[in-house]
């Protein structure tokens, strides 16, 4: 009589702990990675809302916008640290991209020493690239100087020579991509707006000099009229 066998002698022993096991990691991964998502779009949101304030020359709604984005990068931090996958994904590092230009735009702008990637606590090639986007964004603070037809040209040359200063130090990070993470492609992006915001400028400052040419000569003429009077 041949005995009667059970398919649940074949389990292997142990099989359904460990699946248990891996299905409990799986699903707190996965609760922090919803989170994760969540805390990196809001702290895009308040970099931006921080670049916003300093366009305006708001310092205190920008600094106060810069404390929220700093807890903001705390949290997000607090969320993965058991996970160090998941914070170097690109939905995080994107944020903290996010993060240093917003405090690297605050510091020149205002004229303060650059925060570094210690002080921020971000990656290396992450810090870089946020420090190319920076660079960009000075486009806008230099067109809206210019738009203001004011006497430009001190702080305006100061950010062009700042934008130019940052891509002369990116183009040396010689790198594989696959560590600096698409570093080349946005310092490549840094060279073509510094070319137009340097023709842009160029094309200001000498329109500002004809303009101040021509009001220097209406004077010596109707300082000469009146004087034939």
């Amino acid at each position: 009589m041949i005995a009667e066998h059970s398919h649940e002698d074949d389990v292997p022993i142990g099989l359904s702990e460990i699946c248990s096991v891996l299905r409990t990691d799986l699903e707190r991964r996965n609760a922090a990675r919803d989170q994760a998502i969540v805390l990196s779009r809001q702290l895009i949101r308040h970099c931006s809302e921080s670049i916003r304030a300093i366009h305006r020359r708001d310092w205190e709604g920008a600094d106060a916008k810069l404390e929220e984005v700093s807890a903001g990068a705390a949290a997000l931090k607090s969320v993965v640290s058991d996970y160090p996958d998941l914070y170097h994904t690109g939905y995080a590092q994107d944020a903290m991209k996010e993060v240093a230009e917003a405090f690297i735009t605050r510091a020149i702008i205002a004229g303060h020493a650059l925060p570094s990637a210690a002080d921020l606590d971000i990656e290396s090639s992450t810090y870089l690239k946020g420090l190319g986007e920076a660079a960009t964004e000075l486009r806008r603070f230099i067109l809206d100087i210019m738009r203001r037809d004011e006497d430009h040209s001190s702080e305006a040359e100061r950010l062009l020579t700042v934008m130019d200063a940052v891509y002369d130090q990116l183009v040396t990070f010689d790198f594989p991509d696959a560590l600096t993470r698409g570093l080349r492609r946005q310092t490549d992006v840094v060279r073509g707006v510094l070319e137009r915001t340097r023709g842009d400028l160029t094309q200001s400052l000498r329109q500002q000099k004809l303009q101040d040419a021509i009001k220097r000569f209406e004077s010596q003429v109707d300082a000469a009229s009146e004087g034939e009077k």
